[in-house]
């Protein structure tokens, strides 16, 4: 009887396991287009990106502390790459009715407090992040524009410390980014995003 439960526990853990990895795109998947206001009230899609070697996709949002820790390393990020055809685009997830700070008001003064250089976009209908997959905040999907558009090259943290960059001795954004320039192979192509949760309305 031990045995047949465990064996229902094992299959029932495989099933869900196979249920999350199922969710979103994976690393060589075509990257889903998306049209999302800005926080200077223009909209911006991924398509108006076409003339890029890739884009940054990062999913990050106001209050959440690991986001917090981490934005300096995204405005780095795109100080760095964007000149290089690879600019970052943030989109906020959250629903503000759940995390009022995360309202797209307030992500507009965010924006303007902290000299953002690239898009903050506001997934306020909350259709996009699902169709990634992501699921935490930050969670970055790295695009490679190829032959057939965008494709995902990379998904997961920015690094491997989110408490301390100096600490950080695998910059795994960095890294896949600059083995795609050297036309070579990205050799960790994904890890495990750090951070909040996304806040889901009903």
């Amino acid at each position: 009887m031990k045995k047949i439960f465990a064996s229902i526990i094992l299959f029932s853990a495989s099933i869900m396991l196979f249920s999350m990895k199922s969710n979103g795109v994976k690393v060589g998947d075509a990257a889903p287009d998306f049209s999302l206001k800005n926080v200077d009230g223009k909209m911006v899609s991924l398509s108006d990106y076409a003339d890029k070697k890739g884009v940054i996709v990062i999913f990050t949002c106001n209050h959440c502390p690991y986001a917090k820790l981490y934005e300096d390393r995204i405005k780095a990020l795109d100080v760095k790459y964007s000149p290089k055809g690879w600019p970052v685009v943030a989109i906020n997830p959250n629903d503000p009715a759940i995390e009022p700070d995360d309202s797209y008001e307030r992500m507009q003064e965010v924006a303007t407090e902290h000299g953002y250089t690239f898009p903050y976009l506001f997934d306020e209908k909350q259709e996009v992040f699902p169709k990634y997959g992501a699921t935490r905040t930050p969670h970055v999907f790295l695009l490679q524009n190829g032959k057939k558009g965008f494709e995902v090259a990379y998904i997961g943290a920015i690094d491997n410390n989110a408490k301390d960059t100096n600490a950080a001795d695998e910059k795994f954004v960095e890294n896949a980014i600059e083995a795609l320039m050297a036309g070579k192979k990205v050799s960790t192509k994904e890890t495990a995003a750090i951070g909040c949760s996304i806040k889901v309305g009903k």
